[in-house]
């Protein structure tokens, strides 16, 4: 079969790559085209647009990249136009993909939506859209198979490829990343600014501020892969550190995490790490956003998924140095590292074991 899929940020060039490894396995003479990153170029296939170029952040970004936006999709159709293929794919970016759906549903391709967009919270009338255009929903969280229930969208929970990825690593010894990364012997604290270079100037800032409350501890920043290392040079000195391209294993060697709310926020917690999540965008985009969203209580995935706060959120001006350190030392040692830890326990229960990636496959196959 020919499968065309498509991921428009780095989690979905991660839940992407699982998905090809699994439709390799079940179909080796499976030809793949996609957009995505380096992890789905890493199992073959042909990339045609790196996510790099097609990520843009908040609602002004957005309007000011319009013109290339709107090419992208332009050149998208005519890629899949030409190229024919039996199936496709999307994962999440809805904005993108949900134009892309109803193009191939019209030129009588299969559309299977993997990895559902957060309907839940806002938009919650593309949901006709996906009732017209996609064969098939995949989700990935438990309470969205209720929510596409409630439209009279049928729809698979297949659980959440995180656990097939993090359930593949190797065991890794704090000692030598620290030898392998040059850094010191003292216990790491993570920072996860984001993955687009103006949401990581925005947060690393606010980050390092709470540097001179933390003398025993290094602050080791996880690089995104589509920045450049020179990019995180002006914030790297004798006590911040920088890792690229390696977050699993930062992660698994820090005490705990700043992170910058998104995917990374339930990958902290999948990987036991006790963290604060943080979020600060600019005041115009957090405006709309805030009258956009309808019925959410919170912003990171593992208090979605818990429906109650486990972890602590801070959001625009409630994420400041004061707070951050406050919350932060609570991460490092008490009575509510416990609890957030024995609450990372009960998220992967509700998540279901790993399989995900496997079960989405064969939903495309059967497709």
């Amino acid at each position: 079969m020919k499968y065309y899929i498509i991921a428009g940020e780095a989690s979905g060039d991660l839940h992407g790559s699982n998905l090809m490894k699994a439709l390799l396995q079940k179909d080796p003479q499976a030809e793949i085209r996609f957009w995505g990153g380096d992890l789905m170029t890493a199992q073959g296939g042909t990339l045609v647009k790196h996510y790099r170029d097609l990520a843009f952040m908040g609602f002004l970004e957005v309007a000011m990249n319009l013109r290339t936006i709107l090419n992208n999709i332009k050149f998208c159709k005519e890629d899949i136009r030409n190229n024919k293929p039996d199936v496709l794919i999307l994962i999440d970016y809805p904005g993108f993909n949900l134009r892309i759906a109803r193009f191939a549903k019209e030129l009588g391709i299969k559309v299977v939506y993997y990895i559902s967009p957060q309907l839940w919270a806002w938009k919650e009338g593309r949901v006709e859209i996906i009732k017209k255009y996609v064969d098939e929903m995949m989700v990935i969280l438990p309470f969205e198979e209720e929510f596409y229930k409630k439209h009279g969208v049928h729809s698979h929970f297949v659980g959440h490829p995180l656990l097939d990825a993090i359930s593949s690593l190797k065991e890794i010894s704090t000692e030598e990343f620290k030898k392998e990364n040059v850094l010191n012997e003292k216990e790491i604290i993570a920072l996860l600014p984001g993955s687009r270079k103006q949401e990581v100037e925005k947060m690393l800032e606010i980050m390092l501020s709470v540097r001179p409350h933390f003398k025993n501890y290094q602050f080791v920043i996880a690089g995104a892969p589509s920045l450049s290392k020179e990019f995180y040079q002006k914030y790297v000195d004798d006590n911040v550190h920088f890792v690229s391209n390696r977050t699993y294993d930062l992660l698994r060697c820090s005490k705990a995490a700043l992170v910058t709310s998104g995917t990374a926020t339930l990958e902290t917690a999948l990987l036991n790490v006790p963290e604060v999540v943080c979020y600060r965008g600019s005041k115009i985009s957090y405006a709309i956003a805030k009258r956009l969203v309808k019925n959410i209580k919170y912003i990171s995935l593992v208090n979605l998924i818990m429906d109650r706060e486990v972890v602590k959120e801070l959001i625009q001006t409630d994420l400041n140095t004061k707070n951050l350190v406050e919350e932060l030392n609570k991460m490092i040692e008490g009575e509510k590292r416990n609890q957030v830890l024995a609450d990372y326990s009960l998220l992967r229960e509700k998540l279901g074991g790993k399989g995900a990636s496997e079960k989405a496959a064969e939903v495309i196959l059967s497709v």
